[in-house]
């Protein structure tokens, strides 16, 4: 996509603080990270989001958010990582490039996760589970 910004980067249009490339993905530090070491993956091709991207194409850029995941890590010396991707914008999605973002995490940094919304009434639970099973392909 031409106005793409990591279509950009991925033609090298952009400069990026680059971590790992392959075939299929690129790797590189987010200008804005959370804690030092915060890390995008994206796929090489352009997909809007998750929901976009071809099984195969996915499978591809999943070894290697695990690989640079365990590089992040170690780099770091981090406790842990989060693992995020947003998909659309009610999910806070700004690029529309499918992205992981590799966050490393250390104990009592601070950070949060979500709130917990709401509980589930009664029978509730059950009965999204099963709107949700009718949906999957």
């Amino acid at each position: 996509m031409d106005n793409c910004i990591f279509c950009k980067i991925v033609k090298g249009e952009i400069p990026s603080s680059k971590v790992y490339e392959d075939e299929h993905s690129l790797a590189f530090l987010d200008i804005a990270p959370v804690h030092k070491g915060h890390t995008l993956v994206i796929p090489k091709r352009h997909f809007e989001d998750l929901t976009k991207i071809p099984e195969k194409d996915l499978q591809e850029l999943i070894k290697s958010v695990k690989k640079v995941s365990i590089a992040v890590e170690k780099a770091v010396k981090a406790d842990g990582f989060n693992l995020n991707i947003s998909n659309k914008k009610a999910a806070g999605q700004v690029i529309f490039h499918a992205h992981f973002h590799i966050i490393p995490r250390f104990e009592n940094d601070g950070l949060k996760l979500w709130p917990k919304g709401f509980n589930y009434k009664e029978g509730e639970m059950q009965e999204f589970a099963k709107k949700i099973e009718k949906n999957i392909e």
